[in-house]
């Protein structure tokens, strides 16, 4: 495929599993020489993800959103811009994106792919905007077969547009290393043979580490440790609700980190208790990184962990069954890396950069070629 210009088109710079998969394929775009651009719809033109960006070498812009209603402007000053720069493809990442991306595209005479990352739902009347915008698609992604299985089900999409790329991420980062493991549990003061539980994400309400905390309570001894990185707006709540635990010297909040995968080190098994997901990219790390993961049973999760065989499932807020399957895990050490293994051969296999990218540069291509209106099979997984 000869080069592009293809311009990602984001709600913000925020830090997040949508913004993390465009500076991913961004990367991905730039070594295989096209050249990108990535929007946000807000204010802001920084943002935490924004210096990544410009890092990788693709250039940032804001054309902001005016107003808390829908901006009938925003799509028509999004457009000059994507015709001043040459835009080919405009690639959307979430509802806001597709709302005023996808009509941008059509207005710049581009071709727009849109990416669903998630659950998303909306009130009927956005509903009906995304709806009307996603006409204007030439092809719309989600990352699941769940997801793409309820786009369908919502009329979001017509069938025939459907596509299933399954979210990357680097293979060669997130690994097993027993440096990492050694060095991050002496920072943290837990012993070597300790047996560790953790998790890693945004501290707020729609991922209940307070879920967590509880069921892993009972359990915490010297020799059973729980581990949280990240931060977010329920930091105060879980470390007081920590407090409260019987031992609270052994729950180990880290704060927001960049080294997530020596973290995921550290750990003896991955934890998820979120109550709403797409495809979340920390579980594939964690899976890539050699260790058992224990998740609640939403959203997209069940299309990548097989209970018993990849990983384990709980349903979403049962703490009781949460505590039983930590009780398991901590005293069937080889049945937990049993499934690690699995875990990580299907990443390696079906969930690396290199395989959404290639997913990704195939539908570009398609779209070029002015092969986009072919009849296909819903659920069509490009990748």
């Amino acid at each position: 495929m000869s080069h592009l210009t293809i311009a990602h088109v984001l709600s913000s710079f925020a830090m997040g599993g949508q913004e993390r998969v465009a500076l991913d394929l961004a990367r991905q775009q730039l070594s295989a020489g096209h050249r990108v651009l990535v929007y946000s719809l807000v204010d802001d033109p920084d943002g935490a993800m924004a210096s990544a960006f410009r890092a990788a070498g693709a250039r940032t812009d804001n054309t902001p959103k005016l107003g808390p209603s829908f901006d009938p402007t925003l799509a028509v000053r999004l457009s000059r811009r994507l015709v001043r720069e040459g835009v080919d493809i405009v690639h959307t990442h979430n509802p806001r994106a597709l709302v005023y991306g996808a009509p941008a595209a059509a207005l710049a005479g581009a071709s727009c792919i849109h990416t669903k990352h998630g659950i998303n739902p909306d009130p009927s009347r956005r509903m009906w905007l995304r709806r009307a915008a996603s006409t204007m698609v030439n092809a719309y992604v989600a990352v699941t077969p769940t997801l793409a299985r309820l786009a369908v089900s919502r009329g979001e999409c017509e069938p025939t547009q459907l596509r299933v790329v399954p979210n990357g991420i680097d293979t060669a980062r997130f690994r097993p290393d027993l440096e990492a493991r050694r060095r991050v549990r002496a920072e943290l003061g837990i012993p070597e043979n300790a047996w560790v539980a953790g998790t890693v994400g945004r501290l707020a309400s729609e991922k209940n580490q307070s879920l967590l905390i509880d069921a892993i309570s009972p359990m915490l001894d010297p020799r059973r440790h729980l581990v949280i990185v990240g931060d977010g707006p329920a930091r105060d709540t879980l470390h007081a609700q920590a407090q409260q635990t019987m031992r609270p010297k052994l729950v180990h909040f880290t704060g927001a980190r960049n080294d997530v995968e020596a973290m995921l080190s550290a750990l003896d098994v991955f934890v998820l208790t979120s109550q709403s997901e797409g495809l979340p990219l920390v579980l594939l790390e964690a899976m890539a990184a050699g260790l058992p993961v224990l998740s609640t049973s939403v959203g997209g999760v069940p299309d990548l962990v097989e209970h018993e065989k990849t990983g384990y499932l709980t349903p979403a807020g049962d703490r009781v069954a949460l505590t039983s399957r930590l009780v398991w895990l901590s005293g069937r050490p080889q049945a937990a890396l049993d499934t690690a293994a699995a875990a990580r051969a299907q990443v390696l296999e079906r969930h690396t950069l290199e395989h959404m990218a290639k997913g990704y540069e195939t539908l570009y291509a398609r779209t070029k070629r002015g092969k986009s209106t072919e009849q296909r099979s819903p659920l069509n997984v490009t990748s």
